[in-house]
């Protein structure tokens, strides 16, 4: 740690108010050594990982902490507030206040150290020599590990400074501990019941993970020792994690999940009763945690046992959630399988066309005719696999919906039920209807009560016998001609929009792909499109919708990274960054790259992407644009029919966008715009931009 820190990295004698300017305070020490390369773009980086959840710690220690692309290297600063600075403890201000900076590509080495240092500040000995230390050189030689406690006490004492003694009866997150363990329940040797100590494995994790996950950690062991209680700890940090031994789990008694990520392979955990919190209630009442798991042991709670926690839906969602919320988890669970079958196969389909021309679907199978050195067979070769690849969406589709809905089981009868679909023409409806069919005769079937004789051949012999002769049944004899009918209605209503009408349906689409930028009602408008699409020879109609849908798709982020360029004062360092990612994001078709500075001002970008989201799937559709490709942007563009009025209709609405959010960014009053708002603004863009190093 000779590096991370030195005496210029030390203030004792912090003067700042509040924590932004103590994080400033600290920030410019950093920047003054070369540490920092951009001062505002770092601290926005702090302020994002502070608005996640408040860095302060029981026992007066603030953390203000980040990975950023703006550190060079791993740099601890620290600094001693008489007065104290709010970080949103419970217990008050801190008076001792570190800033870690961490590189957005920091190596495991060294986030190790800075692990190591979370750890020293639950040790009560550590912070008390900070709070009494007189020297800044001192101070730094501390927390590098250079000097001991015990070595910095004496050398305070001996140099009659006392700088620290009027806050060294600031009580520590470990000294709190222990407070709180003394209200613990009676160790297991007091009862003198068991033959060996109550025995519970953890599991710790923040955001960042540099600070709060092993200050948690260390503050779980500590209140273990003193209850008596083994504690044995996995800490899912930056640096990589060790799993606990599966025998250490087996013989755990019970477990806490102290965590602001979700816990990686929580499955392993399953059966036990289990404490599950915010990775602060593990920093700041681990005695409590302890005697809640004891209590729920005690009790014969248990969480449920791997495999038995319900459907792949039901374990990703709230037990609470309406039937409404669970059909549209089911249908996105078989939206999500497909689609890579639709991009994959629509690639090499339009591939297919760009090299062998537009008869290549026309041409032999490759397996009896295919000359090594002509593009025409090396074109059939491409279509002839995307068409294989686009044979298995409705399958696909059907057989998730039905997985979604019923685990496994519901895999074989919605296969089935998929294929069938796409035997007899149903095509997406069919599929959409044969997957819901099979995940629920699965699930009647799952509530029948069957002999134990025969429950170990039910998932493998009996569920989908009975499921695929009942799902045949209904698709190929009752409903299948219905859908079949719909879905031919369907297409020859698309076939024939001309006009005003298509015109519209362009425009809705827009709207559609711009509303929640990737989300449910994004996803729909894209699955429409590309099941048009999802046929050896789609019509002209259905080519042009998904034109407009991916015209559409690309409006958000280019706009907002036009934005960012044409007027940069109205964002935040942090949103400027993203408008530089969100040109390679919107240029690719990737909706999301918008989602940063929707989350930050939905009420002005949401409106302004839609608006010209709606502009440019009009002009595509008018335009007459087709394109056979599913995705791609504008690496597709020389497949694309009318590929420069396309282009035309995607700068159109980019610009309707961005001078949008530009009238509307600018029409809000300076007064509104406060020293604390800007701020509390900036963090919240950079919390939530989805590629910042702050979401680490």
């Amino acid at each position: 740690m000779s590096e991370m820190i030195t005496a210029d990295l030390v203030d004792l004698d912090l003067s700042a108010e509040s924590k932004e300017a103590a994080a400033r305070a600290l920030a410019e020490r950093m920047a003054a050594k070369g540490r920092v390369t951009d001062l505002d773009g770092f601290l926005a980086d702090v302020a994002a990982r502070e608005a996640q959840m408040p860095t302060g710690l029981d026992g007066g220690i603030g953390i203000p902490h980040c990975r950023s692309e703006h550190v060079t290297e791993p740099t601890l600063a620290f600094g001693r507030s008489a007065a104290g600075i709010d970080f949103g403890a419970a217990d008050g201000p801190a008076d001792l206040i570190f800033l870690i900076a961490a590189p957005a590509g920091a190596d495991d080495a060294h986030l190790t150290i800075l692990s190591s240092l979370a750890r020293q500040l639950m040790n009560a000995e550590f912070t008390d020599a900070l709070r009494e230390v007189s020297d800044p050189e001192t101070a730094a030689a501390l927390v590098r590990g250079d000097v001991t406690a015990a070595e910095a006490a004496e050398r305070a004492a001996a140099s009659g400074a006392g700088a620290g003694t009027d806050t060294a009866a600031a009580p520590t997150a470990a000294s709190a501990g222990a407070a709180a363990g003394s209200t613990a329940p009676e160790t297991p040797e007091a009862e003198g019941t068991p033959a060996r100590p109550f025995r519970i494995v953890a599991v710790t994790s923040c955001p960042t993970g540099i600070a709060h996950t092993y200050m948690a950690a260390e503050s779980l062991e500590n209140a273990g020792r003193e209850a008596g209680v083994e504690v044995t700890v996995e800490t899912q940090g930056s640096a990589g994690f060790t799993r606990l031994d599966p025998a250490v789990i087996a013989a755990a008694d019970g477990v806490v999940l102290a965590h602001d990520v979700p816990v990686r392979e929580k499955d392993r955990f399953a059966g036990k009763p289990t404490v599950d919190v915010g990775v602060k209630a593990g920093i700041n009442r681990p005695a409590e945690l302890i005697s809640e798991v004891r209590a729920k042991a005690e009790r014969g709670e248990r969480t449920a046992p791997a495999g038995a926690a319900g459907t792949p839906v039901e374990r990703a969602g709230d037990s609470t959630e309406g039937y409404g919320t669970k059909l549209r988890k089911w249908l996105m669970s078989g939206v999500s399988y497909m689609v890579p079958f639709v991009a994959a196969g629509g690639l090499l389909i339009a591939l297919g066309f760009a090299i062998g021309g537009w008869t290549v679907n026309k041409a032999p199978s490759v397996m009896d005719h295919f000359v090594w050195t002509q593009s025409d067979s090396w074109g059939a070769l491409l279509f002839q696999i995307g068409g294989m690849a686009f044979k298995f969406l409705i399958p696909v589709l059907a057989g998730y919906i039905a997985y979604g809905m019923a685990d496994r089981p519901g895999l074989v009868p919605g296969f089935v039920g998929g294929a069938i679909s796409l035997s007899i023409n149903a095509g997406f409806l069919g599929g959409l209807v044969a997957g819901l069919i099979a995940g629920g005769v699965v699930l009647a079937i799952q509530r029948v009560n069957i002999p134990a004789a025969m429950r170990g051949i039910m998932p493998v012999v009996v569920i989908p016998l009975i499921s695929s002769a009942v799902v045949g049944f209904l698709m190929f004899v009752v409903i299948g001609k219905p859908i079949a009918a719909a879905q031919k209605g369907m297409t020859d209503w698309l076939n024939g929009l001309t006009g005003t009408n298509a015109v519209l349906l362009g425009a809705l689409l827009g709207l559609m792909m711009c509303f929640d930028l990737g989300g449910p009602v994004n996803k729909v408008a894209y699955t429409f499109a590309t099941a048009g699409i999802a046929v050896a020879a789609p019509s002209d109609s259905a080519m042009k919708i998904m034109a407009a849908v991916m015209a559409a798709g690309m409006v958000p982020p280019l706009a907002m990274a036009l934005a960012t360029t044409v007027r940069g004062r109205l964002f935040t360092p942090a949103e400027r960054e993203n408008g530089k990612a969100a040109w390679v994001l919107g240029a690719s078709f990737i909706t999301e790259g918008a989602i940063p500075f929707a989350a930050a001002d939905p009420l002005r970008v949401i409106p302004s992407a839609m608006a010209g989201g709606a502009v440019t799937g009009a002009l595509s559709m008018m335009f007459g644009a087709t394109l056979r490709a599913p995705h791609g942007g504008i690496f597709v563009v020389p497949l694309i029919g009318n590929p420069f009025l396309y282009l035309v209709a995607i700068a159109a609405g980019v610009c309707v966008s961005t001078a949008l959010v530009v009238v509307l960014k600018g029409m809000r009053r300076p007064a509104q715009r406060t020293p604390a708002a800007g701020a509390a603004e900036g963090a919240a863009a950079g919390e939530k931009g989805s590629e910042q190093p702050v979401a680490a």
